[in-house]
């Protein structure tokens, strides 16, 4: 190689690993921008609930979107149904048997990017004590510092024990509820 290719060679290539080493990472849960809700149906009534209480830990690089990971935690406790006797029944060990399950889980297994806003987040979803494979796809939004990870996941309650004994007929509360994720994150350098 001649003297003058090599210098450029050498050149383009710090320029290169110098960039790279800049990309942001998107860490930090902003949790009073961030919100978890879920959608359901009562006797066929549209009914939409949330949690007040989550922790995420998320890996982003934008530069490298199959390394990120995402691991969630649930207070099933700060449940809000939309009306309190409904509240207190879903508690129960019936519904989410938030004695011997207080909290609900997710943690990512894999990371496909579907285009340039979209992934697949393919992971582990366990509620009261059952775990099961999901696949979700997730939106990216950058917004200013912040990046925004939005999604929703249908679930089926029956497969999680959600809804048992007579509560099981799928005529009073259907089987599919969704759950709708919008979850802000601070960036690092």
């Amino acid at each position: 190689m001649k003297p003058f290719y090599l210098a450029n060679y050498l050149a383009l290539s710090l320029l290169l690993a110098s960039l790279s080493s800049q990309a942001l990472e998107y860490r930090g849960l902003l949790a009073e921008q961030s919100t978890l809700s879920f959608t359901y149906r009562q006797m066929g009534v549209p009914m939409k609930g949330d949690f007040s209480r989550f922790t995420a830990q998320i890996a982003y690089d934008p530069a490298q979107p199959t390394t990120a990971s995402a691991r969630f935690e649930v207070d099933l406790k700060s449940i809000d149904v939309g009306y309190s006797d409904g509240n207190d029944e879903i508690l129960k060990a019936d519904w989410l048997d938030t004695s011997k399950y207080p909290t609900a889980h997710f943690i990512s297994k894999e990371i496909t990017p579907l285009d340039n806003n979209t992934l697949a987040i393919k992971g582990e979803l366990n509620i009261k004590g059952k775990t099961l494979a999901v696949t979700a796809p997730l939106t990216i939004t950058k917004k200013g510092n912040t990046q925004i990870f939005s999604g929703s996941l249908p679930i089926n309650r029956l497969n999680f024990a959600i809804g048992e004994g007579l509560w099981s007929d799928l005529n009073v509360v259907a089987n599919e509820i969704t759950i709708h994720f919008h979850l802000v994150t601070a960036n690092e350098y």
